[in-house]
């Protein structure tokens, strides 16, 4: 087999669903994780910490990968901290990988806080960036974690002649359970929760968001990216943002979800009412949820991850994004964003991780 394909990150949301369209398209893919799922999908596990190296050397003695799909970090308390941590977990891997000398195209998923910065950063200071938020748009003046695991990204292809690709979706929609930022999941736990208290779907977030543009990225069209970028010359070197290609406004899809759910919904209402602050009494709620419908017993903040919802429906401008690098090149990929929410709830019902 030609191809060989190591996801970084393999549990989390853009790696499952990644590593599952690479074995789909035929490629042998080895999925690492500090937990890696031993589920037999096709999926080699490769259990290994990216902070230890002679773990990784260990873990990755006998595998010789030709691509190599970077989707995981590390939240730390502060970006300096985040910035050490998530660079070195870039720099130990393929410093691992240089010995080998496979390594054909290294791509690296960040996001667009490439463009926002921190969530601080435009509220304190009121300039809000330009959108829609195009891939030529230059590195803020603030510190980054993204920046340092691009530099580490650009350092090692220097060194040993790899290809690279970046890729920066907008909030990513997918199915993976236990991830630190999934909003579909979240907002799935949510409205079972007031489906239960027989109370409406509160929209969490600022006006700006509710009014505005907005878009999303499926994780599955994510996935389609990083594999044509990786296996397309032309592609070759160059950052890519990546969202479904449909924009959509949230008053518009707050109610639609609340209707799917079968629970009422209330908009905007002239405050921000954080979902963290709403959920944070229910997880006995949730307890008996679980012992009603007979779900996977999983405790509520291990499914929902309603601080990061917060940040991303809390945001006091419109975000929507322009995908002009890989449109040009040839990418012509497209997914509807509120199939793209109806597939993941479905799929978690199927699961019994919500109740039908």
């Amino acid at each position: 087999m030609d191809r060989i394909a190591l996801v970084v990150g393999a549990t989390g949301i853009t790696g499952s669903n990644l590593a599952q369209e690479l074995v789909a398209n035929g490629w042998q893919t080895y999925g690492l994780a500090r937990h890696p799922n031993s589920s037999n999908n096709g999926i080699i596990p490769v259990k290994a910490d990216l902070l230890d190296i002679e773990s990784l050397k260990t873990a990755l003695e006998k595998i010789n990968p030709t691509h190599v799909f970077f989707t995981t970090w590390m939240r730390k308390d502060s970006e300096a901290e985040n910035i050490a941590v998530n660079s070195t977990l870039v720099r130990n891997l393929l410093d691992v990988l240089s010995e080998k000398k496979t390594v054909e195209h290294v791509a690296l998923v960040t996001g667009l806080k490439h463009y926002l910065g921190p969530f601080e950063a435009y509220v304190g200071s009121g300039i809000f960036p330009v959108t829609p938020i195009r891939e030529e748009q230059p590195r803020l003046e603030y510190p980054n974690f993204y920046y340092a695991q691009e530099d580490e990204v650009y350092r090692a292809a220097a060194r040993d002649g790899f290809s690279w690709s970046i890729h920066r979706p907008h909030t990513v929609v997918g199915h993976a359970i236990g991830n630190l930022m999934n909003l579909g999941v979240t907002l799935a736990v949510y409205a079972s929760i007031c489906k239960q208290k027989g109370t409406k779907m509160i929209w969490p977030g600022s006006e700006a968001q509710w009014n505005g543009i907005s878009d999303v990225t499926d994780a599955r069209i994510l996935a389609k990216q990083l594999i044509w970028a990786s296996t397309t010359p032309k592609a070759k070197n160059t950052p890519f943002n990546i969202v479904n290609g449909d924009v959509f406004r949230w008053n518009w899809l707050w109610e639609r979800i609340a209707t799917y759910f079968g629970v009422g919904f209330e908009g905007f209402n002239g405050t921000v009412r954080p979902l963290a602050d709403q959920l944070a009494a229910d997880g006995s709620i949730w307890e008996e949820l679980v012992k009603q419908h007979g779900l996977t017993n999983t405790e509520l903040f291990q499914l929902a991850s309603p601080w990061h919802t917060d940040l991303d429906l809390g945001r006091p401008i419109e975000v929507m994004v322009d995908m002009a690098n890989s449109r040009k090149l040839g990418f012509s990929a497209y997914q509807n964003t509120e199939d793209s929410f109806i597939r993941l709830f479905e799929q978690l019902r199927e699961e019994k991780i919500i109740p039908q």
